[in-house]
């Protein structure tokens, strides 16, 4: 683990949200957080996403409020700086990416 390396922040609301899905969607043990992108290919660029994944070799991970975070070390570049926040609201609900 890379605990003094942390690429992506987790926002509070997000590591709850990561945590009640993990719990309620019976996600397996050993499983943690990947943020990664999709794409870059193109006019349309790289997309970030997150989701749930075994760690692998290629993987920078590391532990924010008690959730691994796993990063493909090929995908840093991208999301480095990011902070995962979670919204909620009238009009949208989901995770979103903030610089």
């Amino acid at each position: 683990m890379f605990d003094h390396l942390q690429p992506v922040k987790l926002s509070g609301r997000a590591a709850l949200e990561v945590k009640k899905i993990m719990q309620t969607k019976n996600i397996p043990e050993g499983y943690g957080l990947r943020v990664g992108v999709r794409g870059g290919h193109g006019c349309g660029g790289a997309q970030l996403i997150i989701g749930f994944d075994k760690k692998k070799d290629s993987d920078l991970a590391y532990s924010v409020n008690e959730i691994e975070i796993l990063i493909d070390k090929k995908h840093t570049m991208y999301v480095i700086g990011k902070e995962v926040d979670w919204v909620e609201n009238e009009t949208e609900r989901g995770f979103t990416f903030n610089s």
